[in-house]
């Protein structure tokens, strides 16, 4: 969907689901987690049984969006990096949050993880599958090859706050509430900081400026008010000269 969705009352986090329906457009692992970290997020961690219905939610508001949204699981930001132990008994415990969350909670698919050559983990969301050991292929985890090609979740600090409650995400089918967003006094202060800041320096050249061009023009204007009425008349003569045309 590409839209931020931001909830004021779930630690203030925001999330995007970024999705496409243009299967080539997909991604691996590792792009993905470029992807979010290029746009001031990370790959999705899970704190909470909470958090992981939060994001239920939202992916069945987009699957409602009438938009032909359907089957396409969705990348998280957990991973396994040591490949030597990945048939070891211990596999399931070598698993991280690639941003640095000790988040210890997991939502494993039945039988999941396989390991083995399977070391990044997605999200179920397949729709249109049809039931498997665990039940429906939806929001449960399974470890997948880091280079197959899916959707994926990034996460975000605390930048805006949303009026939307956790438990009652927007419908993103409707523009209207793309953006229900408070601005709070101590995120717009520092703003302003930043931006006031740097333009002391011009606004005192332009005062510098505007004092010198002030002076000038004083200067100039009382030049003339001292020049006295016999040096402005330097070139015309005390005594009259005759006309030689005039004498008979």
């Amino acid at each position: 969907s590409g839209q931020k969705v931001c909830y004021g009352d779930f630690k203030s986090s925001c999330y995007k689901l970024a999705y496409f329906q243009d299967l080539s457009r997909r991604v691996g692992f590792q792009e993905a987690r470029q992807a979010c970290e290029f746009d001031g997020g990370s790959l999705l961690s899970l704190e909470s049984e909470a958090e992981q219905q939060l994001i239920e939610k939202m992916l069945q508001n987009l699957t409602k969006s009438g938009t032909g949204i359907s089957d396409g699981d969705f990348w998280i930001g957990l991973w396994r990096s040591s490949d030597g132990l990945a048939t070891s008994s211990a596999c399931p415990d070598l698993y991280q949050w690639a941003d640095g969350s000790i988040s210890p909670f997991r939502n494993w698919y039945t039988d999941e993880p396989s390991c083995g050559s399977e070391a990044c983990v997605v999200m179920y969301h397949q729709p249109t599958a049809n039931p498997g050991l665990g039940g429906p292929y939806l929001y449960q985890w399974n470890d997948d090859r880091c280079n197959m090609k899916h959707n994926f979740i990034c996460k975000y600090g605390p930048d805006i706050f949303p009026t939307v409650p956790a438990g009652n995400p927007y419908d993103t089918s409707k523009p209207e509430d793309q953006y229900h967003v408070i601005a709070t006094e101590t995120g717009i202060i520092p703003n302003l900081i930043y931006v006031v800041i740097p333009t002391i320096p011009l606004l005192l050249l332009i005062l510098v400026a505007f004092g010198t061009c002030c002076f000038q023009m004083l200067h100039k204007s009382k030049g003339r008010t001292k020049t006295s009425p016999n040096q402005s008349t330097l070139w015309i003569s005390k005594t009259p000269r005759k006309d030689s045309s005039m004498e008979v």
